[in-house]
């Protein structure tokens, strides 16, 4: 596979930037991809149940696991069958629009997403909700600290985007004020703060209610990764 140092650049965050460059905001619609219900999207969300039920049934279900596996692998095996190549599968990942389809924070392309729908709003802001279940967990009925960092570097970075800027992580500093619980709705922000050069600075939260679990502070640089090509 070969790159292109001149195509469109990527600014680790699942979206290409704008051709309309830094200091324009872009539209809401294009800061997370639309789940369709057919096709891959709708294939995806049945994964995602999959992996759900997996971890609810468990290791002591009176379910034929065997058999279970079995269906799986079959399945499986038919989409190896009629998958595209590696190099030709991320040409086609990170062609067409700005907003990409297989993030694991928003992609509805991505069965590991869970997922999180971004917002983009008049005061500079993003935020969307997300609820975490079994998948997720770190302490019990809490979700692991690693996916709130997933969430937050991503909402942070859909935040500069939405900004009209956009960059690599550099620096990411999170503050656990206390468990971020599964099963229940979150609501996660994030904003751009201030641009200093090619240093880009960003704050996020995950909350419910009045309650603040997690509150993130980042540093990003405006340096781009070219696309496949």
């Amino acid at each position: 596979m070969t790159t292109n140092a001149d195509a469109t650049p990527w600014d680790g965050h699942g979206d290409t930037v704008p051709d309309d460059g830094p200091g324009e905001t872009v539209p809401e619609d294009r800061l997370t991809a639309t789940a369709d219900n057919e096709g891959i999207d709708a294939a995806v969300a049945a994964a995602r149940r999959v992996i759900s039920a997996l971890l609810h049934a468990g290791g002591n279900t009176a379910a034929e696991m065997a058999d279970v596996a079995d269906r799986l692998d079959a399945v499986a095996d038919y989409l190896d069958g009629h998958a595209p190549s590696r190099e030709d599968r991320m040409v086609d990942m990170w062609s067409g629009e700005g907003v990409t389809r297989h993030d694991p924070v928003t992609g509805p392309e991505n069965a590991i997403a869970p997922p999180l729908t971004l917002t983009g709003h008049p005061d500079g802001s993003v935020s969307g909700t997300t609820t975490l279940g079994m998948a997720y967990q770190g302490p019990p009925g809490y979700a692991h600290g690693g996916v709130s960092a997933l969430l937050l570097d991503h909402s942070l970075g859909v935040a500069n985007h939405w900004a009209g800027t956009s960059g690599i992580t550099a620096r990411l500093t999170l503050h656990y004020r206390r468990p971020t619980p599964l099963f229940e709705e979150l609501t996660v922000r994030a904003r751009c703060t201030a641009v200093d050069g090619r240093k880009i600075h960003t704050e996020g939260t995950i909350a419910a209610g009045d309650t603040t679990y997690v509150t993130a502070e980042g540093l990003f640089i405006r340096k781009f990764v070219p696309l496949p090509s």
